[in-house]
């Protein structure tokens, strides 16, 4: 099976879950657009979120995007983009589902090798495209388990280790032309973050455990996904925000 490359417009009648988002993760959002990541240089352009449910709230995240007039990108190595978390918020804000859904295009892999060259060439051909039809819009790239096909025990390790590290160095150079990259990962892993000891949940005792590690250690920022309350609570692991630098400021007046 090769990995296809479609537009987000299928599918949106009715809606499987309802996804309920505190309005802080709203201002995390908000933070990250307004900052304006090709304006400062010292601004997050990798941003990992990791936890329950991602692949909602990554569907989410690419519909708030899309509502804010940003291009998208979305590279799904999980198979958990849904359509109809964008419909949704599209009605809840008056705004017809196909505008926001035509804004996205998606991008799936279900191999290693098939998401390497969807992190590589195909993206950057992607990136291209729609800069030009955005009049050089830089598009918002939504990394959806950007793990999740490396996991396969089926792939040697000798295959998996350097194919990841190739996609990583790749993802790094585009990063470093102001390309914007939230990577959203699937739970697996425990409360700790993936440097803390236990903190890998059920890879712990995978061969593949360092593959996490090494994904937080190349992240920018890494916000954690918790569901214990009745809405999703983000925890910062990694990283300083923009408010809380704003926050030190004020202090220190």
């Amino acid at each position: 099976m090769q990995c296809g490359l479609q537009s987000a417009e299928c599918g949106f009648e009715g809606m499987r879950m309802h996804l309920l988002i505190k309005h802080s993760f709203d201002e995390i959002l908000l933070q990250l657009t307004r900052v304006g990541l090709s304006a400062q240089p010292t601004s997050p352009r990798k941003v990992l979120f990791r936890g329950e449910r991602a692949g909602e709230i990554s569907s989410y995240v690419a519909g708030w995007l899309a509502g804010k007039g940003k291009a998208v990108i979305v590279l799904d190595g999980a198979n958990r983009f849904d359509p109809y978390t964008v419909s949704s918020l599209a009605r809840r804000a008056w705004i017809p589902p196909e505008k926001l859904l035509k804004s996205i295009r998606i991008a799936r892999a279900f191999t290693c090798y098939q998401m390497a060259t969807l992190m590589g060439e195909q993206l950057t051909s992607l990136l291209r495209r729609e800069e030009t039809a955005e009049l050089r819009q830089r598009p918002w790239v939504i990394l959806l388990g950007p793990l999740t096909t490396f996991l396969d025990e089926d792939v040697s390790e000798r295959e998996v280790r350097p194919l990841f590290e190739r996609s990583l160095r790749e993802i790094e150079e585009m990063a470093s032309k102001e390309i914007p990259f939230l990577l959203f990962q699937s739970s697996g892993f425990s409360e700790n973050p993936p440097f803390a000891k236990g903190g890998l949940g059920r890879l712990r005792n995978s061969k593949r455990a360092y593959l996490m590690r090494r994904l937080f250690q190349f992240s920018d920022l890494a916000w954690r996904i918790s569901l214990e309350d009745e809405e999703p609570r983000m925890i910062l692991e990694k990283g300083v925000t923009k408010l809380q630098v704003e926050n030190r400021r004020l202090k220190n007046l």
